[in-house]
């Protein structure tokens, strides 16, 4: 069963790209494509963009900005996509205690906002006692459900550090401090596809005929999920850093430092797959008429200079045709150019159309733009790993991946043996007593 097609509208265009490369294959070669990988993936999705969109808003909700409120009305929409996930695995019951949880929880972003705001004290303390209750309560109720096999204070810390993260960021982003601010927005979304994966494995352990028997953690899924993470956060911080830049505001630099880290983390995953040089090709075609090309552009719009806007544009047309060539090459001809191109401009559209729907002050348009765009690049991730497994099989056809290859930029599995477990449990034990726990920060 395709559990990504059944959570929201938006990834019918992850399904498009899909057809062109995907394998028909019994579930003992390497696939990127099982019913297993499609869950993960749709948790990947949305739970990455229930964290962007958490943090953007309570940005934008301390700054005043225009659009803060569609920020939020793009948080809350996200919670209730993620019902027809649950439901499908969970029914109905399930799915709507999941959502009133769900969300009901992403009140306590505003409260936060408004304590610092008003340097109110005595709020802030009182929005952390929320927090500390739905922790307490929450932790006393898997411990109970799951007959002490997931003990309260282990599930306690679990929340504790997914909370952290949001408040952590926003913190940071109110003192100033915009470096931490960033690289703790990093730690933050990165550690939602940790869960994803911890998430998408204990449903397919619990549930193994519901997913046809396959697995939701092997190597070629986690290339899909890797490449996902990378795809994901560089969209989303490419429409934050044009926002950012066209207000002028005072963290955009640390913005732009961020996709930098991004744009490291590619290359690294590039490098482990094709070496030192295709990586260098990768940087080379991606830094110039990709990133800088859209930073310029949003400096065109500031300065009204259509013929520099124009340019912009045309650079980001390039990109999308050299980038397409990179691919083809690389893949050694399973990702096709023309395919590759095509789903390149269409992403660069999303993000160009995004920008002008802010600039223009349709809030609106411009957040069911960035959702929209935001699932597509999930087909992106999908599309490239499919077509690295069909390159590469021997690499990914082992059943645990291996300590040290392939690498895709984050480490092995090893680096988090230490915390792997806990989420896991965390995990197993929130959906055995009845698929309640995707639950989110402030």
């Amino acid at each position: 069963m395709k559990i990504a097609r059944k959570v929201v509208l938006i990834l019918m265009a992850v399904l498009l790209l899909t057809p062109t490369f995907a394998m028909a294959q019994d579930h003992k070669d390497p696939t990127v494509n099982t019913p297993a990988a499609e869950l993960r993936a749709s948790l990947d999705q949305l739970l990455s963009e229930h964290f962007h969109l958490a943090v953007t808003a309570m940005m934008k909700d301390y700054e005043d900005s225009e659009d803060a409120e569609q920020a939020y009305t793009a948080l809350d929409q996200n919670a209730k996509d993620m019902t027809p996930a649950i439901a499908s695995i969970y029914g109905e019951e399930g799915a709507a205690q999941f959502e009133e949880i769900f969300v009901n929880h992403n009140d306590y972003s505003p409260d936060f906002v408004e304590a610092e705001k008003n340097d109110d004290m005595e709020m802030r303390e009182q929005a952390e006692a929320e927090v500390d209750e739905f922790v307490d309560e929450f932790s006393s109720f898997l411990e109970t459900a799951t007959e002490g096999n997931l003990p309260k204070e282990a599930a306690a810390e679990v929340l504790e550090a997914h909370e952290m993260d949001v408040i952590n960021t926003f913190d940071h982003y109110v003192n100033e401090e915009y470096e931490e601010a960033y690289g703790a927005y990093r730690e933050g979304f990165h550690r939602m596809f940790d869960i994803s994966k911890a998430l998408s494995t204990a449903i397919t352990t619990q549930m193994p005929d519901k997913f046809e028997n396959t697995k939701a953690d092997t190597p070629a899924v986690d290339l899909r999920s890797d490449l996902n993470s990378l795809a994901a956060e560089h969209f989303a911080l490419a429409t934050l850093e044009m926002q950012k830049g066209f207000d002028q505001a005072a963290d955009y630099d640390f913005v732009t430092w961020a996709e930098d880290m991004n744009t490291k983390d590619f290359k690294a995953a590039i490098s482990s797959i094709y070496g030192e040089e295709g990586a260098e090709q990768f940087e080379k075609v991606w830094q110039e008429d990709h990133i800088y090309a859209q930073s310029d552009l949003v400096t065109a719009v500031l300065e009204e200079n259509e013929e520099a806007r124009s340019d912009a544009e045309q650079r980001l047309q390039m990109f999308a045709e050299d980038f397409g060539a990179f691919l083809d090459s690389a893949t050694e001809g399973n990702l096709p150019a023309d395919a590759a191109k095509e789903a390149i401009w269409e992403h660069e559209s999303q993000v160009i159309d995004a920008f002008d729907q802010y600039a223009a002050g349709d809030y609106d348009m411009a957040y069911d733009t960035f959702r929209s765009g935001y699932g597509f690049v999930f087909g992106i991730g999908e599309t490239l790993s499919g077509a690295i497994v069909t390159q590469m099989p021997d690499q990914f056809a082992q059943e645990e991946m291996p300590e040290e290859m392939p690498k895709t930029g984050f480490g092995g599995t090893a680096d988090q043996a230490g915390t792997t477990w806990l989420w896991v449990a965390f995990a197993a034990a929130a959906l055995v007593s009845g698929g309640l726990m995707l639950k989110k920060r402030a």
